[in-house]
């Protein structure tokens, strides 16, 4: 048994899909320091530079110092924080809810909201590029599960049209595709939920903090039934929620057994996180958006002066097509040469044949840095064409 484990890492060997883990020094930074040389890091999800923000520091010790550390069982059996009911109560207004629910991460989220809100006599639609969660969320859901292509309205009504008989049809979209950096065509996708009396879930993950009013997202007043959000990408922490009305929320208390079954988020953690959305809805919020809007606004130019058109989206994240993974990984090991951390995505995470280089921006990225960048790709450009 041990044996053909072994040579099935071995196989992943020699595929050219082995992942190894970087030792990190310091704070999640826009400059970090991996494998002890210091980078520049284009390959957070960190959009606001908040993960070393002093007041993120100070509200987690502060907590630590009155409540400790783990909260010690789940909430339901050992009872909830007056920190996990504020944070809770704060997303919701945010984001324009009745209620909200914490989960450990985005993938227990979006497992817990599938696997609670649609079973066996269900059906889930759901977008080619979702992220895994989702599509493990569905199949452990045990409901039917029908694929629309990307971002194609068209033929999820069509799918909504012939399928008849379910007790409950749920539709399930990233707003912000996190490895192709492209929008959802949300309003579209609403106007059919609407239209056949569907649900409709909005995994906000890569656009929660960024995009929408106060940073709220993009499925703010759409009509979503469901708006899912991290607390580890743009607010620079850990964790996930679930903002819906308070009927769905109470039943995922009751059903989700990602929640159910989970210790809940460590009291420092969750302090640390409202102070991260004190900062994503107000001032400093709009400050770093805009930030981050100048480097998406340098770093664009500068990549179709190469032939490296932008994709459709907001573009603060931005993949660039290899095709090939062992030419990504040697395209990420020269920039990582140079003094630039760009991470190298292959399959499972992307089809095959799609393997690219994955840059994300940050607010707190310097205009030097993305030159550096743009710079740096030129003197690569031979090796960029799939």
């Amino acid at each position: 048994m041990l044996a053909s484990l072994e040579a099935e890492l071995e196989a992943i060997e020699g595929a050219g899909l082995r992942r190894t883990l970087r030792l990190a020094h310091g704070p999640a930074a826009a400059t970090m320091v991996l494998d002890g040389r210091t980078v520049a890091n284009f390959s957070s999800n960190g959009y606001l530079g908040l993960a070393d923000h002093p007041a993120l520091a100070q509200a987690a010790v502060s907590a630590m110092e009155r409540e400790g550390v783990g909260a010690g069982a789940a909430r339901l059996i050992g009872g909830s924080f007056e920190v996990h009911r504020d944070l809770e109560e704060q997303l919701a207004s945010w984001k324009g809810t009745e209620a909200a629910l914490l989960f450990g991460s985005g993938y227990d989220a979006n497992v817990g909201i599938l696997t609670a809100l649609v079973g066996p006599t269900d059906a889930v639609y759901s977008d080619a590029l979702n992220h895994a969660s989702i599509i493990d969320g569905a199949r452990l859901s045990r409901a039917a599960v029908h694929v629309y292509p990307h971002n194609d309205a068209a033929a999820l009504g069509r799918l909504l049209a012939e399928g008849r008989g379910y007790r409950r049809r749920l539709v399930i979209t990233e707003s912000v595709f996190s490895m192709d950096g492209d929008e959802a065509p949300l309003a579209a996708i609403a106007r059919l939920v609407a239209e056949h009396q569907a649900i409709l879930a909005v995994d906000e993950a890569h656009a929660g903090g960024v995009l929408g009013p106060a940073g709220a997202g993009l499925a703010v007043g759409l009509g979503a039934h469901v708006q899912m959000g991290t607390l580890g990408k743009a607010f620079g922490v850990a964790g996930a929620y679930v903002a819906s009305r308070r009927s769905i929320v109470d039943l995922l208390v009751n059903r989700a057994r990602s929640f159910v079954f989970t210790t809940a988020p460590a009291v420092p953690v969750v302090a640390a996180a409202r102070a991260a959305l004190h900062l994503v809805a107000g001032s400093v919020g709009a400050e770093r958006r805009r930030a981050l809007q100048e480097r998406v606004d340098q770093l664009r130019p500068g990549l179709e002066r190469l032939g490296l058109p932008a994709t459709p989206g907001p573009g603060h994240i931005r993949p660039i097509i290899v095709g090939d993974g062992r030419r990504a990984l040697e395209l990420s090991a020269a920039l990582f040469e140079r003094g630039l951390f760009v991470q190298a995505i292959r399959p499972p995470t992307v089809p095959d044949g799609t393997a690219r280089l994955r840059i994300t921006l940050a607010a707190t990225h310097q205009p030097a840095q993305v030159d550096g960048l743009i710079a740096a790709l030129a003197d690569l450009r031979p090796m960029l064409s799939p």
